[in-house]
């Protein structure tokens, strides 16, 4: 298994992760450090089922006030849940959405082939603050502008992120840039 590591601005750090890739799934486990908002480690796993939707996303982050965890799951039915208690705000959501962390782009990408093909979609996203672990509610849109090249929006905020032919993120400008892997 090859590791990727990104140069991630937006955090003043590094991410460093160790995907699996099957079809249709994904599994990752992966590191991160920074310094923005505050400095902080933040450890993960990402499990995903057919189709590249979410199933788990066990996150744990250490900050100078201690650590904290978050187990987010997905039911396959629409329904979320952090800790085991229901997050009503996100159910319908497909995919969770780490802060920060460019691996999480990757699963409405592949899902819909965005790096690929043309086409425009919306999502719901259950979007996990970091280093704090809040999960909210986060309409997202990902637009094929060409190959290897789709825009992110999500409220006032726009990107256009450069994906590698594996669907994995090399640049997002003003979040991260990929330095190693694949």
């Amino acid at each position: 298994m090859s590791a990727i590591t990104w140069e991630v601005c937006a955090g003043r750090g590094f991410e460093t992760v160790w995907p699996e890739r099957g079809e249709g799934v994904l599994r990752a486990r992966g590191r991160a450090v920074g310094t923005e908002p505050e400095p902080y480690w933040v450890t993960y796993e990402l499990d995903t089922a057919d189709g590249f939707v979410t199933r788990r996303l066990r996150v744990t982050t250490e900050t100078g006030a201690g650590t904290r965890t978050l187990d987010l799951r997905h039911d396959g039915h629409g329904r979320w849940a952090a800790d085991g208690e229901p997050l009503p705000a996100v159910d319908g959501a497909l995919d969770c959405d780490l802060g920060l962390c460019p691996l999480t782009n990757t699963m409405p990408v592949l899902r819909h082939g965005l790096h690929r093909t043309p086409g425009e979609r919306d999502f719901l996203m259950a979007w996990v603050s970091v280093p704090d672990l809040t999960v909210r509610p986060s309409l997202q849109t990902y637009t094929h502008l060409r190959p290897g090249h789709v825009r992110y929006s999500s409220g006032d905020f726009r990107s256009d992120l450069e994906f590698d032919e594996d669907g994995y993120v090399l640049d997002y400008p003003r979040l991260a840039s990929r330095l190693t892997g694949r």
